[in-house]
């Protein structure tokens, strides 16, 4: 009891903790969310360019949390930890690139390489952030319950960081009309690069500027939020260091490591479930603000409705931490994540209706709050049942979770790509004020009929997974043993 005591974290330290997960969530939403339609309507770079930038952007992004993972475990302790040093100095290099992102290049050609630098850049930066913040979960207690408990904590700051950015970032750009041009099949034309050509020669381009100094306004707001957020992680949790380790200062084997990890069951089953739900996810949301646009001709309100998902997503996260508390983590899976099935179908199959959207955004936010939750209240479960069977090796916290978010993050990259992609190949018009019906069409297959298949998918993998409440206790009463 007195060590169980010693180890209980203080709600400060808890909030501290949360906080700093933050600035991942708030600009990967604000990117996940707009950085398509940005690059599309506003940049006006050509879609089969922006599906390079996107697709080669989130490989990258994939290939560097193994980098990061790995410089990580070879890093030695200082008097600020072993993962704090990377999240200070990483900091203000992620908030220059992130603010470059949304600059509009005065440039004839190159375009596209600027983006995609600073695109490649600012995820190699973010990654430098996030995987140390990730594996911090298992420095700030050695006690299950509290890590879950912190967990949850950093799962509803994040989820409320994904509002704020969506918040910031829609609610900033949403009150700038962004011009759009009609279609030459309503005017009667029939040359439609004609139509374009000239119309884009006539069109006030004022109107485009001001949308383009909204994203400059709302990346300097995000940027101004990552920094606060940074501190506060930084001056607020202490990083502690597991006893065995104590014994030697030697990094650990990163491929002997890898090996390690890579073989152990639980994880992989883990990952192969957690890989199909979050493509489904990381779907609809790249596509969304598109969906909202064109198919339900909602253009002055897509904001509006991501808002009401994400709000909707952080209030029921301390319901889905009292759900698989009190019923199981599996449980709370197939529960959570299945709920998003109906609505997803119901938003293309009944006609455009405002109301209906938003009752559709609610009930989705809820499943979007399981989503965010479970797989990093599983993924410490993974590692303790690891740590069980290779006592003797320790110091792969970040292998487990750089390459946990490497497999999601390169698939997503891939996905993602291949999406934009297809609305090339469907005919999409940059910056009209309609699209036609294989756009349309396109984007109901991207935000419903895929994330469904993926879903249903996941749950049949989740099947597999080894670890329920009952192993979970049994593994939590042979670690105190164990220590």
């Amino acid at each position: 009891r007195l060590q169980e005591s010693r180890e209980r974290l203080s709600v400060f330290s808890k909030l501290c903790y949360a906080v700093g997960g933050a600035p991942y969530q708030i600009t990967g939403c604000a990117l996940g969310f707009f950085l398509q339609i940005y690059l599309l309507d506003v940049a006006q770079v050509d879609a089969f360019y922006a599906s390079i930038i996107l697709f080669v952007g989130r490989v990258w992004d994939a290939i560097t949390d193994p980098m990061v993972g790995f410089f990580i475990s070879k890093t030695s302790w200082t008097r600020f930890g072993r993962l704090m040093p990377w999240i200070i100095f990483s900091t203000p290099f992620a908030i220059i690139s992130y603010f470059l992102i949304w600059f509009v290049p005065d440039i004839s050609t190159g375009q596209v390489m600027w983006y995609l630098v600073f695109y490649c850049a600012f995820q190699t930066l973010v990654t430098c952030f996030h995987v140390p913040y990730s594996a911090l979960t298992m420095f700030i207690s050695r006690e299950q319950s509290e890590r879950d408990s912190a967990t949850a904590y950093r799962m509803t700051v994040e989820v409320l960081g994904s509002v704020l950015g969506t918040a910031i970032q829609g609610q900033i750009v949403g009150k700038v009309d962004t011009p759009c041009i009609e279609s030459s099949f309503f005017l009667g034309l029939t040359n439609s690069s004609v139509a374009m050509e000239e119309l884009n020669t006539t069109h006030d381009s004022e109107s485009l500027t001001d949308t383009r100094n909204a994203y400059m306004i709302a990346a300097g707001v995000i940027g101004g939020l990552y920094i606060l957020c940074a501190l506060i992680l930084v001056l607020g949790v202490r990083e502690k260091r597991e006893s065995s380790e104590l014994q030697s200062d030697e990094p650990v084997s990163f491929l002997q490591g890898l090996k390690l990890v890579m073989n152990h069951g639980p994880y992989i089953k883990l990952i192969a479930g957690f890989l199909f739900t979050s493509l489904a996810f990381m779907l609809l949301e790249g596509n969304f603000a598109l969906f909202c646009t064109y198919t339900l001709g909602f253009r002055n309100e897509f904001q509006n409705i991501l808002l009401a998902i994400m709000l909707s997503a952080t209030l029921t996260i301390p319901f889905w931490q009292w759900f698989l508390t009190h019923l199981g983590k599996k449980t709370a899976v197939y529960v959570g994540i299945s709920s998003a099935i109906p609505f997803l179908i119901v938003v293309v199959v009944v006609d455009s209706n405002l109301f209906v959207t938003y009752v559709v955004a609610v009930a989705a936010g809820i499943s979007v709050a399981a989503a965010f939750l479970l797989p990093w209240s599983m993924l410490p479960d993974v590692i303790d049942d690891f740590k069980l069977q290779h006592p003797s090796s320790h110091g792969h916290e970040a292998i487990f979770f750089s390459f946990y978010v490497f497999f999601t993050k390169f698939t997503a990259g891939v996905s993602l790509g291949i999406s934009t992609l297809s609305l090339d190949f469907a005919g999409y018009q940059t910056r009209g004020c309609t699209q036609p019906d294989q756009v349309n069409f396109t984007l109901k297959m991207l935000v419903s009929a895929v994330p469904v298949g993926l879903i249903l998918l996941s749950l049949l993998l989740f099947k597999l997974y080894p670890i329920d409440e009952e192993k979970r206790r049994k593994n939590k009463k042979a670690l105190q043993d164990l220590r």
